[in-house]
């Protein structure tokens, strides 16, 4: 069992080194343009992203030619880019330079990285044993969570919050990708 929690701990950061990559890539082109999503136009995007994978998982195949792989990765980035809108609320405009956008980005990918630690541990791998459809649902869930959390403005009476929802989310799209190399 401890080697394969090492061998998890090598895969789920190799993900992490990728999806890092491809958000300091963007950072580049578009700067922090993301900075202007308001918390629904985040889930929305999350939720068209998570839609996709799961429409090529029933469809069997894609048309637009991207895979279900790049959109795991795009649900990692804008995970964590959700989370760092819970720190920094939207703006008007990009208020944030590349290098704290990134300093944010990995300030909360090593929390996230923290938390599946932590429930590996407890769930022993399981998530291994999961089929990548089931993350692709687990991850619509989540994010059916989200939104109703925004329709009540957090007034929630037991639940978890957006971050850990976004923390949820984020893993299950790094265990996708992992799966589906």
């Amino acid at each position: 069992m401890a080697e394969q929690a090492t061998k998890t701990t090598k895969e789920f950061q190799k993900v992490l080194d990728e999806s890092k990559k491809l958000f300091t890539q963007k950072l580049h082109d578009y700067g922090a343009s993301w900075r202007i999503l308001r918390p629904s136009s985040l889930t929305d995007q999350l939720f068209i992203k998570a839609k996709r994978i799961r429409s090529i998982e029933v469809k069997g195949k894609s048309l637009v030619g991207d895979g279900i792989r790049g959109e795991f990765i795009a649900l990692i980035n804008y995970g964590l880019i959700g989370l760092i809108q819970l720190e920094k609320p939207f703006a008007d405009s990009i208020d944030i330079t590349p290098e704290e956008a990134a300093a944010l980005y990995d300030k909360y990918a090593k929390l996230t990285y923290e938390l599946m630690l932590k429930k590996n541990h407890d769930y022993g791998e399981a998530w291994r044993d999961m089929r990548v459809s089931s993350y692709t649902d687990f991850i619509l869930t989540k994010i059916e969570r989200i939104k109703e959390i925004e329709n009540l403005n957090g007034a929630t009476l037991v639940s978890e919050g957006v971050d850990a929802n976004y923390m949820d989310i984020i893993n299950y799209a790094v265990f996708g990708a992992i799966k589906t190399k």
